[in-house]
């Protein structure tokens, strides 16, 4: 049984309950993630929801599906409006509808998934577990974007913990993806859990160190963020560096936002 999955419903409950009051003109929104508007944002989750199951299924589907994407998208030059072509113009409080309705129903069928099935994705393959919890993160980390554009603070919980392990994970790779030599040497972290329970990875390198609220390192390493607006204690040159361009999703090495763009 993989928790995540579950894991990942809450999350998407969260900000199904955001953004349940917004009317249809509110989906027009720009928010503060590459003018992406409200819509842009749901239609992404959505889309990419939908790939993700394919994958537990009918591999060549999910091959065909994410071919044509890739197709519309470099024939438009943009991603937001391939994903508004594949989902037809979907949009407002349908999109909001039909996405609840498939996700409620994508958890049930990972959380009934074997962990360690390998299943094909964009990159290289994955297990279910890591499929279901990337699914977690981008959902928490484009929610994000909402929450900032309505105001509102989010009440925090400990299922953000597959994304503290995810930005643990991708250590190396944010150097890799950026051409740059991966250091010998992983920080130690220590994280406090929005339950208040302690996280911690690699207690004995005294030399660099990262400490403070887990919500703000998985702010951090899914860009959401720039360090300098966290109240994280860094110190040591390379966790100062991995801090200033930690990147736990995929695709090109991408910067976090300048300091002071993006808000609390």
């Amino acid at each position: 049984m993989l928790k995540e999955a579950h894991d990942f419903r809450d999350v998407s409950e969260a900000l199904y309950e955001l953004i349940t009051p917004l009317g249809e003109k509110d989906y027009d929104r720009v928010t503060l993630f590459r003018d992406w508007t409200v819509n842009d944002v749901m239609q992404h989750l959505h889309f990419f929801n939908y790939v993700a199951d394919l994958t537990l299924s009918d591999e060549e589907e999910f091959k065909r599906v994410y071919g044509k994407l890739k197709a519309i998208q470099e024939k438009s030059g943009s991603l937001v409006i391939a994903t508004d072509e594949m989902l037809g113009g979907l949009k407002g409080i349908k999109l909001r509808d039909a996405w609840r309705d498939y996700y409620m129903a994508m958890a049930d069928r990972f959380y009934a998934a074997d962990p360690k099935q390998r299943l094909q994705w964009v990159g290289p393959s994955m297990s279910a577990r890591s499929s279901i919890s990337a699914r977690l993160m981008e959902t928490w980390s484009h929610a994000q974007e909402i929450y900032d554009l309505l105001g509102v603070e989010r009440v925090e919980q400990d299922n953000i913990k597959s994304i503290a392990v995810m930005g643990m994970n991708t250590f190396g790779w944010t150097f890799k993806n950026r051409e740059e030599e991966i250091p010998e040497t992983v920080p130690h972290v220590r994280l406090t859990a929005p339950s208040g329970a302690i996280w911690e990875w690699n207690a004995d390198n005294a030399d660099d160190m990262i400490e403070g609220e887990a919500a703000e390192f998985c702010k951090v390493v899914t860009q959401t963020r720039n360090i300098a607006d966290t109240s994280l204690k860094v110190e040591g040159d390379i966790a100062t560096r991995w801090m200033s361009v930690a990147q736990c999703f995929a695709g090109p090495a991408r910067n976090p936002p300048a300091p002071g763009t993006r808000h609390p």
